[in-house]
């Protein structure tokens, strides 16, 4: 009996910590205006706005850090203290304790930012210009204090293939796979069809051919 005693604050411990694990929480984002919207965290018992006074280009939710738990990017429109020039930027913000936190607060990702999403794989992944007009994608890793660049998906390229290539990151692998595999399969086919067919062309042509006197 002692030792159910004792085990039974551990196991009321261990429940409280799975129960605050499993807490349902969802970010949403409320558009007041072209320059003013509202982060909004909804939790099971509390509900926290934080207020962004910007143009919002861009919104989407994903586990950034690695922690286990949701956290809201939002791309706004703004100045920054390292960057006067008014530009794209992403904000990242956390779940603390039911309150929204700011988790990194970026001036920069290298390049011209143009836009963002949270891939499949769970990378941010950036859409970036540069000054000559071309176009870069590139998959970033949390590193502790923010965001750095993990690898180029495509770099100097137009618009349309950088375009092409950043939508595909919303893709899981598998069906980015299953579509590659698809696209192999039927160029194989087609080369197989041509393969084909080039005999029976040869053997037309080298046909005799009589006139009819």
């Amino acid at each position: 009996m002692a030792n159910i005693g004792r085990c039974f604050p551990l196991l009321v411990a261990l429940l409280l910590t799975v129960a605050s694990a499993t807490c349902a929480q969802r970010f949403s984002l409320e558009t007041k205006g072209d320059s003013l919207s509202y982060l909004v965290l909804t939790t099971d018992s509390t509900t926290d706005r934080h207020r962004l006074p910007f143009p919002v280009y861009r919104f989407c939710t994903g586990d950034v850090d690695g922690d286990g738990n949701i956290d809201a990017m939002v791309g706004v429109v703004k100045t920054t203290r390292f960057d006067p020039v008014m530009a794209k930027r992403i904000f990242i913000f956390k779940n603390h304790r039911g309150r929204i936190r700011a988790l990194w607060m970026g001036s920069r990702l290298g390049g011209i930012l143009e836009d963002f999403l949270f891939s499949a794989d769970g990378h941010v992944v950036s859409l970036q210009s540069t000054t000559d007009g071309r176009y870069a994608v590139l998959e970033h890793e949390w590193r502790k204090f923010g965001l750095g660049a993990l690898r180029f998906l495509a770099r100097g390229v137009a618009r349309d293939e950088a375009l092409a290539c950043f939508e595909k990151a919303l893709e899981s692998p598998a069906a980015a796979d299953s579509k590659d595999a698809a696209a192999a399969a039927d160029s194989q086919a087609a080369a197989t069809a041509a393969e084909s067919q080039a005999p029976a062309a040869a053997a037309e042509s080298q046909a005799p051919v009589y006139q009819k006197e």
